[in-house]
């Protein structure tokens, strides 16, 4: 397992992001997409953060706690306008 580096969600934009899928497994990509649909709802109703782990150009492993804002087809977007490419993304709770 990588080391998972925290980071704020304001450093996101520094980062580089390749267009590799980060998971291999279908259904391992089905339950991410569920999960981000999830933490937008909660975002939105709770304003609730949830905890995504992510994956960069450079295969560095970083964590951000934040609100999910909405779900996109290739993005997701969090507050103050930062984005995430959804294949990037390692795992959502």
């Amino acid at each position: 397992m990588k080391t998972i580096t925290l980071i704020e969600k304001e450093q996101i934009s520094q980062l580089n992001f390749g267009k590799k899928e980060v998971l291999n497994n279908p259904e391992d990509r089905k339950k991410r997409l569920a999960d981000l649909y999830r933490s937008q709802t909660l975002g939105n109703l709770l304003q609730t953060k949830v905890k995504i782990i992510f994956e960069t150009a450079d295969e560095q492993v970083y964590q951000v706690n934040t609100t999910v804002w909405a779900v996109g087809s290739d993005f997701i977007s969090l507050k103050g306008g930062v984005y995430i490419p959804i294949n990037a993304i390692l795992e959502v709770n």
